[in-house]
């Protein structure tokens, strides 16, 4: 199995299924919509199921990366070359799983909400599962950054085609923040290219750690990543694109969006900026915290005064992904005590950024679930559905309490770990943390009141139906793994914890080979 090209599979699969899509979906439109819709199931199935083969297979002692595949690319002036070369870790590999998941998810969930252009719908999905994977997966800067980039498109398309009203304004907005960002990471990647010597990923992790880039070069090039990653995490105030493109976005559309697209600007910041640019990620933390604060405070008070229910999500996601960005740079404050709660921080950003792509995903679905019943996601209009649609209240809840981080769901474990890290790198910081827990809680326990409780105040909700067995295949499995994540976060955990000891190890080693005094005794492990 370790010889099997299985990254290669799960990242090009989706293709093939594009591939029949396109010579052999004939007939009437009916008939067309139909074979798009169960060949865009199946390929996705497929998919997921040879994912799980990677986590079966995944070895949870071992932090470097594995199931490493290399082909040359084409060849660059002075002997080096651009590879396609791909490879998983602790880090990359749920997200990588998390991809492949939702995306049959998503197919599933529009089944009968999208009536028109079914099947280029459905082509647009199974690229953009294919790009997401490639992704975080990806082991060469420039093959990376193809990947990374190539996501706006099939997006660009599902907003600007299938969203709402104002969905050709909301889907420019998101292509150019986040395209403009990622132009400066593209100049910054050909700086370390000239730098280094190579495009290799693993090798210029290495070569940060033992020589490293000038102390100056390094605050250029983490600035320009920098741009890149927080728009697309989004950080505010570059955060603006997102409550857009949520509420024009369709949903299974919202819910990549939200699932896996905002992972990407968390998983750069892991796998770039900490540990190639240290000296300047420790210099740039006291504004990743600041950022970070107002994002869980600000978002967090705006999400309290929205009358949209998606744009209330969509603003509690800028809050919780502040979480993850807190937690990634607190271990910038760890260097001379307390490694482990450093590593811990770390640990927790990652898991956070897991649960927020399940519990983001499901309330999105939530949504949609009653938009496709009343055509109306204004929460005024709702009340008293507890009467009506038992099912769906229970699942509304149980992705509510994991919004706000009730102990036993997953959003309690990855918001733990972060502030633990946080109080310990800077009191206040925790403090204001903490303050968002509590505002996540006021905004979300009205909503779900406000939404399930009360009275039947609009005739026509009177009729509404109950999730039918569609929905309820599309929601069992994220309920579980809300659950499962909750309950028993070690399974993820112990998979994790060796890549993160041997970044947070590597990051120290950098620092310390420049700064005898800083932490001795302290070794990189990748």
């Amino acid at each position: 199995m370790a010889n099997w090209p299985l990254l290669s599979v799960v990242t090009f699969l989706p293709l093939v299924g594009v591939l029949f899509i396109l010579a052999l979906v004939r007939g009437d439109e009916e008939a067309t919509n139909r074979n798009a819709r169960y060949m865009a199931l199946w390929t996705s199935l497929a998919t997921f199921l040879v994912s799980l083969l990677i986590w079966i297979n995944f070895d949870k002692s071992k932090a470097g990366f594995q199931f490493v595949e290399q082909l040359k690319w084409f060849d660059l002036p002075g002997g080096a070359a651009l590879n396609y070369k791909m490879g998983v870790d602790g880090i990359s590999m749920f997200f990588v799983l998390l991809s492949t998941l939702l995306t049959p998810v998503c197919v599933i969930s529009c089944w009968t909400a999208v009536k028109e252009r079914v099947r280029e719908y459905m082509i647009a999905f199974l690229v953009l599962e294919t790009l997401m994977v490639g992704t975080f997966c990806a082991l060469d800067l420039f093959t990376f950054y193809v990947f990374f980039e190539g996501v706006l498109i099939p997006m660009f398309l599902i907003i600007g085609v299938w969203g709402g009203e104002r969905r050709v304004y909301s889907a420019f907005k998101f292509f150019l923040y986040t395209l403009l960002g990622s132009v400066l990471m593209l100049l910054a990647m050909f700086a370390l290219y000239f730098q280094a010597g190579t495009a290799d990923i693993p090798a210029l992790l290495a070569f940060a750690k033992e020589k490293g880039f000038g102390e100056s070069l390094q605050i250029w090039l983490w600035l320009a990543f920098f741009a890149s990653f927080a728009v697309k995490t989004p950080m505010w105030p570059v955060h603006t694109w997102l409550p857009d493109a949520h509420v024009e976005a369709p949903t299974a559309g919202s819910v990549i969006l939200a699932g896996v697209l905002l992972k990407m600007g968390g998983y750069g910041f892991l796998r770039f900026s900490l540990p190639m640019f240290p000296e300047a990620s420790i210099y740039f933390a006291p504004l990743v915290y600041a950022l970070s604060i107002v994002a869980i405070v600000y978002t967090s008070l705006v999400a309290l005064a929205q009358e949209d229910m998606k744009k209330l999500i969509a603003y509690s996601s800028v809050a919780h992904m502040g979480y993850v960005t807190l937690g990634i740079f607190a271990a910038t404050h760890q260097i001379k005590d307390k490694a482990l709660l450093g590593e811990q921080a770390v640990q927790g950003a990652i898991f956070q950024m897991l649960s927020h792509g399940v519990v983001s995903a499901a309330l999105f679905l939530v949504v949609g679930v009653v938009y496709d019943r009343m055509h109306t996601r204004l929460i005024a209009r709702y009340g008293g559905l507890v009467e009506r649609m038992p099912r769906y209240a229970f699942v509304f809840m149980v992705m509510m309490l994991a919004s706000v981080g009730l102990p036993g769901t997953s959003g309690f474990v990855g918001e733990f770990l972060v502030l633990l890290g946080a109080f310990q790198a800077n009191v206040w910081v925790g403090v204001l943390a903490t303050s968002g827990v509590v505002l996540g809680c006021t905004y979300m326990l009205w909503l779900y009141r406000r939404v399930i409780f009360g009275k039947l105040v609009h005739a026509d909700l009177k009729t509404i139906s109950d999730l039918n067995v569609r929905e309820i295949v599309v929601f069992a499995p994220l309920v579980v793994l809300v659950i499962w994540m909750g309950v028993y976060p070690a399974s993820f955990l112990e998979i994790i914890e060796p890549s993160v000891k041997a970044l947070v190890g590597d990051f120290k080693a950098a620092i310390c080979a420049r700064d005898a005094a800083c932490f001795p005794g302290v070794v990189g492990s990748r």
